[in-house]
């Protein structure tokens, strides 16, 4: 059987997570990631609470929808991240992290302008 591996125009797919970070074509990722059309990277989040929106918002613009993984179990996104984030006119939506990982795979398969900014599922939301 041949395999072709799927090519989404340089953006990569989640390959996986657990519970202290995320593999992303094939390289993991440690701790909370941000993952878009600049490629993964880590994201400065020791929790909800705490998260730096700045990178969030500079993608303001280049996506539709951020897809926000906040740990193992879904919850509300503090004010203070979701306000700018608002403002800014960014489509946030908020999940567990496993469903926001599949939800950004299966976006980006049908080419829409998404990114994920996650919390590992172990990490506290």
């Amino acid at each position: 059987m041949k395999m072709t591996e799927l090519d989404f125009e340089g953006q990569p797919p989640i390959d996986g997570y657990a519970p202290d970070g995320f593999r992303v074509r094939g390289r993991f990722l440690e701790g909370p990631a941000l993952i878009g059309p600049d490629g993964a990277a880590a994201w400065s989040a020791p929790s909800l609470e705490a998260a730096d929106p700045a990178p969030l918002l500079a993608l303001a613009g280049r996506i539709d929808v951020l897809l926000l993984g906040a740990g193992a179990e879904i919850r509300h996104a503090p004010r203070p991240l979701s306000a700018p984030l608002e403002e800014a006119g960014l489509g946030v939506e908020i999940m567990a992290t496993p469903s926001a990982c599949r939800t950004y795979n299966v976006m980006l398969s049908e080419g829409r302008r998404v990114a994920a900014a996650l919390l590992p599922v172990g990490a506290p939301g």
